[in-house]
Parts: structure tokens; sequence; C-alpha cells
């Protein structure tokens, strides 16, 4: 990779847009970053869980909020709920929705081979 490098999103290395979801991944060298819009209605197990096939969540999330308010629900019952403006971490095994009917839009990053990206797939 070089010393500097700069890219767009609007012309991200992969683009992945299940139902309700447009995420925007550009890569340099270890480091992913997605842009994530998740609509009005998106829920993860409704949304992704047809994608991926699993019953929660098996990605790990860290990113900041933008706009928009999202809500999340570990598999060991405990809750969050983070708005723009809002860095957050959020271990494997959960599910997450959008709260309001406002559009989430949020960066997540990956470093190395952790997926800290919007889904893991089968």
């Amino acid at each position: 990779m070089a010393n500097m490098d700069v890219k767009s999103f609007a012309n991200a290395d992969e683009v992945k847009n299940p139902d309700k979801t447009l995420a925007q991944i550009i890569n340099f060298g270890d480091v992913k970053i997605t842009k994530l819009e998740l609509e009005p209605g998106w829920r993860w197990s409704e949304c992704i869980k047809p994608v991926v096939g699993t019953e929660s969540c098996q990605a790990g999330h860290v990113g900041v909020v933008t706009q928009g308010k999202m809500k999340a629900i570990h598999n060991d019952g405990s809750e969050i709920e983070y708005a723009a403006g809002d860095a957050y971490f959020i271990a494997p095994g959960h599910d997450g929705w959008v709260v309001g009917d406002e559009k989430l839009i949020g960066y997540e990053f990956t470093v190395g081979s952790k997926d800290f990206g919007p889904w893991t797939s089968k």
C-alpha cells in the first residue's frame, strides 16, 4: 500500500445491497471501512439473517453513526441504543434495528483479519 491514498465511497471496492441495506466497502490494505445506509424498518433478523443464515449476527462491530438511531440487543440480554455522534462497539451474537423514521448512516471499521463488517456470510 502507498504511503498515502484516498478513495471515494462512490467508487467502493465492494457494494452489498440486501433488503433495506446499502454497504459500500473500501479497502486500504488490512483496513476495511464500510459506509452503511440502513433504511427505516431495517432489522438484522429480517434483512440480513436470510442472507447469512445464522440465528444472530456473528460479526462484531466498531463504528460511528452520522445520522439516525439504532438499537441492538445481545444474546446475553444486554441492550444499547446509539445515535448520530455516537461511537459504538458490539460483540458478535446480537440483533439490531433502525429506530424511528430516519435512515441510519454510519461507518464501520475492520483491521486485520477480524471481521467487524456489517455482516458475515455462512
